[in-house]
């Protein structure tokens, strides 16, 4: 049983063909941001911390976040909004051995659920979509104008902190 108040994220995670950005940008509830997401050193064994500086059109936020793996699937999310103070304070802390990840992330709803797709600018041709779910159990209905190369949920190849060490190839053969 979790904690009270303690949200659980429950995430899949695709890597797809690199979308039309335009059209996605057009869809009607679209946000798009650019991240910068900084990972200080792991407090403990499967808890990442890091923070966040998010670019909207209007508005910059900054963030802190810690987060427990409890499964492939499932994290435990603690993250709160910060200043731009705390964040240069945090920012000093960085664990050296891990790059910033910068990304464009293009958030939209399909019916009910939330959808997002991040460019990263290490690769031409695919990009990660994630989604969250309401139980662990559930697979993602992929909207049809997406398309997924493969599952890459619990990959760790494919988690932000392990993009701030390695970036994996691009696979062959993706137009």
């Amino acid at each position: 049983m979790q904690p009270t108040g303690i949200p659980v994220e429950i995430e899949r995670k695709y890597l797809i063909g690199m979308p039309d950005l335009s059209a996605l940008s057009r869809l009607s509830g679209c946000v798009v941001s650019k991240i910068e997401q900084t990972y200080l050193p792991d407090p403990a064994p499967g808890v990442t911390e890091r923070i966040r500086l998010r670019r909207f059109s209007d508005r910059v936020e900054y963030t802190h976040t810690v987060k427990i793996r409890l499964s492939e699937v499932e994290a435990r999310e603690e993250e709160e909004t910060i200043g731009e103070e705390v964040f240069c304070d945090l920012l000093s802390r960085r664990d050296p051995a891990l790059q910033t990840v910068k990304k464009t992330r293009y958030a939209f709803p399909v019916g009910e659920q939330i959808y997002e797709v991040d460019v990263y600018p290490f690769w031409e041709r695919t990009a990660i979509l994630e989604t969250e779910l309401s139980d662990p159990t559930l697979h993602a209905e992929i909207p049809p104008f997406l398309t997924v190369i493969r599952e890459v949920t619990g990959e760790r190849a494919y988690t932000n902190r392990n993009l701030a060490r390695r970036v994996p190839p691009e696979p062959d053969g993706i137009v």
